[in-house]
């Protein structure tokens, strides 16, 4: 080895070719180390043109005995006969050598070991980096990009192929790529052809299994693998690129692959693999390939499978299974609950029903839970509820009666739901689910007659044992959602967040509840005042009837907090039909009192005033509840304010001055009613306003806080106290104190009066509200914004009040 050259490569293609360029004379021993298509012969050509450039003479394997005249370099070294390279360990020996040789990982004969030996630590060769491949690519797009290197591993000749037959930006494999991949897979041989499509077609890239699946000896197997990898066909976990395999698919004729497919699933279920993989490309082929009854037992696992990961190919194969020959009630129960979790919930319960009805259908119990989790998605508690109680003592769901009691309870049948659950105890194995099911009954009745604390902390408890189940089983009702409920209504937010949190993580309760809990979680920001952050986290695509009326009321809160009546609007015409849809129950009352805010706003209460009458005669019947009572009622005094009510404002915060001992949330609330009716009663006491105000925001509703202290500025007539109160409003929405004054020489350019109008307008008074405020007409009030806008040189309302803001000090 020429130690003298050897300190200037530093294991890259960079240091070797600058070694060459600034010394093309000097001795040089080197290897180059790359898998197929990294580069290898690309790189050596591009020294054999910086030699030659230099006028040095290049020499190939035909030439060793030249040696001494020129440079020798060497491609697919891993080819060569050993009498060849047992030369090149000679020249590699010899004090003057220029000799660079590039050979694959593997496999390495005895005689290319010994010389690699002499060339020492390689060049190794590696495949491309995202950014390097935006580099080569130029204008495409990142997500573009990201795709490209997802399909080829980056390997330099595959991303070649690639980008020689497809315009950048078009996300397809092109026939052509695929097909240049012919030579590739003709180097492999037989043996390494086989091993590639059984690869390809799902299995395992494990010598033993392939061994056993193609009658292989499992040398010759792992000498194929070896192969393989050094091919560059590979990602690190020895998995097909995408792209290879894609081409081996393409390929390969369609009978081998079946020939391969049927052992390989046949394999699989004997050993209790997973074979959705190497059936779902089977749905609708018309040939024959596997007998019945295996094909049969193939698409019902393939179903059973695809319910998680899947779950819109689940109906398909249950259906396949049933063509190829299963029974159809043997599937008929897991079919309906394949379509519920695709989101077919007319489907799902209309084949739930079916097997429900009929004794002679195994897994009657799937049946039940399945029609229960549909109808409660549709917003038909007491019907899921109803569902649950019948099969108590008929089925074995072990968790029928607690699911049945948390509906009878949310419908309002405490007494029903009492029977059921001191009735004698069939529950069956204590498992987590079972044990989550009844921690979830006692939460939920502890909710309506008891603590607060003790059901939140139940709830709290019942989630964390359903956790292990995961996605795995179809509830009515999660236990984080009912806890996140219940945590809302009493103001523990935290606890609402860390629970929904979880769940998510978990993703309890499979894709029936997954938007249940992101809904529930948008609603924390949205109580915050964060509208911002409430939209973000809606979910998109299409939502169940309770799933809508949770998302219609977010975003009739959304555009109530953001004071946009349009969207408010269109709010609501979205809410009566949703409302018209969902019965009423106790976990609804949450969106209700939103949308009676909303209402009141838009002055249109008629459409929601019956459904409103059902809540409160269901909380009647529950003895009226304070843990689910206090909050409608604090919606109701907000419309009632809204509305200038004042006798209906002040009957709604008598009630919930009796509630106020429940829990700090209703105490806060009771304290906020008390200073809402001085307020509207023109009294406002700066002190008790900013002490109240924190007092709701520490309780859990900081935009409510936020607006008694903003309402209560607007309607002070001490100014100083207005802008105290305004900047309060500001602390609890979280945003930071800003001066006041009007800055610079622009302070002269609106009078003391206009800068009242322009501080009232900017905190969301109407024109009307600003003139009665200041003993004014609301033409006057225009008058005033009028004058304004053309001083300021505004081009229309909205820059109007972005000068303000910024001319007052001010982003409100």
């Amino acid at each position: 080895m020429n130690h003298s050259t050897t300190s200037l490569l530093d294991g890259h293609a960079t240091g070797l070719r600058s070694a060459v360029a600034t010394a093309p004379s000097a001795p040089i021993t080197a290897g180059v180390q790359g898998p197929g298509g990294y580069g290898k012969t690309a790189l050596l050509t591009e020294l054999a043109h910086a030699y030659r450039t230099a006028g040095v003479p290049v020499l190939g394997p035909a030439e060793l005995d030249r040696a001494d005249e020129g440079a020798v370099l060497v491609d697919d070294a891993h080819r060569l006969d050993e009498s060849v390279l047992g030369r090149l360990v000679e020249i590699a020996r010899q004090p003057g050598a220029r000799l660079l040789v590039a050979y694959r990982p593997g496999p390495r004969p005895a005689a290319l070991g010994e010389l690699i030996g002499e060339l020492g630590a390689p060049v190794l060769l590696s495949a491309l980096s995202p950014e390097e491949l935006a580099v080569q690519v130029g204008t495409a797009s990142a997500d573009w990009i990201r795709w490209l290197h997802a399909q080829t591993g980056g390997v330099p000749r595959y991303v070649s192929r690639v980008l020689s037959t497809v315009e950048p930006g078009v996300a397809v494999l092109p026939p052509r790529a695929l097909d240049q991949f012919q030579h590739d897979l003709d180097q492999l041989g037989e043996a390494g052809r086989a091993c590639v499509t059984a690869m390809a077609v799902g299995a395992t890239p494990h010598p033993d299994l392939l061994a056993a699946l193609l009658d292989l000896d499992p040398a010759e197997v792992g000498a194929a693998l070896l192969a393989v990898r050094s091919g560059g066909l590979v990602a690190a976990d020895d998995v097909l690129l995408p792209i290879v395999r894609e081409a081996v698919l393409r390929l390969t004729p369609w009978e081998q692959r079946l020939r391969v497919t049927r052992r390989l699933v046949e394999t699989q279920l004997a050993r209790g693999g997973p074979v959705l993989p190497l059936v779902s490309p089977l749905l609708g082929a018309e040939i024959a390939l596997l007998p019945e009854a295996t094909l049969a037992k193939a698409f019902e696992q393939a179903g059973e499978e695809a319910l998680l990961d899947a779950p819109k190919l689940a109906p398909r194969l249950f259906d396949a299974a049933v063509s190829a020959g299963a029974p159809a009630t043997s599937v008929a129960a897991r079919r309906a609950r394949a379509a519920a979790v695709a989101g077919e919930l007319d489907e799902a319960l209309r084949l739930a029903d079916q097997v429900v009805v009929d004794a002679a259908v195994p897994d009657r119990e799937l049946g039940v839970q399945v029609a229960a989790s549909v109808l409660a998605q549709r917003g038909l508690l007491e019907r899921s509820a109803e569902m649950c109680r019948w099969s108590v003592g008929r089925l074995r769901w072990p968790g029928d009666r607690s699911f049945a009691a948390v509906g009878l309870i949310g419908a309002g049948r405490l007494a029903d739901a009492d029977e059921l659950l001191s009735s004698a105890d069939d529950a069956g194995p204590p498992t987590s689910m079972t044990g989550a099911a009844v921690q979830l009954a006692a939460g939920v009745r502890e909710s309506v007659t008891g603590s607060a604390s003790i059901a939140l902390s139940t709830l709290v408890r019942a989630a964390s044992l359903s956790e292990p189940v995961g996605r795995g089983v179809l509830l009515p009702d999660s236990p984080a959602s009912v806890a996140a409920l219940v945590a809302l209504h009493c103001g523990e937010l935290d606890v609402a967040s860390s629970t929904l949190d979880r769940a998510i993580d978990t993703d309890a309760g499979g894709p029936l509840l997954r938007d249940r809990h992101r809904l529930l979680a948008a609603w924390l920001p949205l109580v915050r005042g964060d509208t911002v952050a409430a939209r973000a986290k809606l979910p998109t695509g299409e939502l169940t009837t309770r799933d809508r009326l949770l998302a219609t009321a977010i975003e009739a809160g959304i555009a109530s907090r953001d004071n946009d009546m349009a969207a408010l609007a269109a709010a609501r015409g979205q809410a009566r039909q949703v409302v018209a849809e969902h019965s009423v129950d106790l976990f609804a009352l949450l969106p209700l009192g939103e949308l009676v805010v909303a209402a009141a706003r838009l002055r249109d209460q008629d459409w929601i005033d019956p459904y409103l009458t059902e809540a409160l005669a269901l909380l009647d019947r529950l003895d009226n509840p304070p843990l689910w009572t206090s909050m409608l009622t604090w919606k109701r005094l907000q419309a009632s304010i809204v509305l200038d009510e004042l006798d209906t404002a002040q009957q709604r915060a008598a009630e919930l001055s009796s509630m106020a001992h429940h829990n700090p949330l209703a105490a806060a609330m009771a304290e906020a009613a008390r200073v809402w009716l001085g307020i509207l009663a023109g009294q406002v006491d700066q002190d008790e306003v900013e002490r109240t105000s924190r007092a709701l925001h520490a309780a859990g509703l900081a935009w409510d806080g936020a607006r008694l202290a903003g309402q209560a500025a607007i309607r002070t007539a001490d100014r100083r106290a207005m802008l105290a109160l305004l900047e309060c409003a500001r602390a609890l929405q979280g945003k930071p104190p800003r001066p006041r004054a009007v800055r610079g020489d622009e302070g002269g350019m609106l009078s003391e009066r206009e800068k009242e109008v322009a501080e009232l307008v900017l905190a969301g008074l109407t024109y009307k509200q600003v003139g009665k405020r200041l003993f004014i007409s609301a033409k006057t009030v225009e008058h005033h914004m009028s004058r304004i806008k053309q001083r300021l040189g505004a081009t229309n309302r909205e820059d109007l009040l972005n000068r303000l803001r910024e001319l007052l000090g001010t982003d409100r």
